[in-house]
């Protein structure tokens, strides 16, 4: 397994942080500033998944990798369309969290320390 991984994990929390800072500043279904800036987040840490070995993705299969990459291809290729901000809203608080929660235990599980970011 390529050991080249950790820093995708890292830019994961990275992102799960901003988002929750962006989250402090408002509701992201009312504010488009907010709501865009979430978007981008969560392009970017889907992108970072995507990295990561799929040995290491089945350690946790209560993550819906797929749906993960599958709304960064969403994200990135319906910019013509508008997603509907309340999914955005639920994907953030619903799947987030558990999303971290993977993350830092695969940081922890390899010696790595997750805790400078998302958390």
């Amino acid at each position: 397994m390529s050991k080249d991984w950790p820093p995708y994990a890292l830019h994961v929390l990275d992102a799960i942080d901003k988002i929750d800072r962006i989250q402090q500043r408002g509701d992201l279904t009312q504010d488009e500033v907010l709501y865009d800036a979430t978007l981008r987040n969560l392009q970017t840490l889907s992108e970072a998944t995507q990295r990561l070995p799929d040995a290491l993705k089945a350690q946790h299969p209560g993550i819906p990798w797929a749906q993960i990459s599958g709304f960064r291809n969403i994200l990135v290729h319906n910019y013509l369309g508008r997603i509907d901000a309340l999914t955005v809203l639920s994907v953030v608080q619903q799947h987030l969290p558990p999303l971290a929660q993977a993350m830092r235990a695969l940081l922890a599980e390899h010696g790595q320390d997750g805790r400078g970011a998302g958390g």
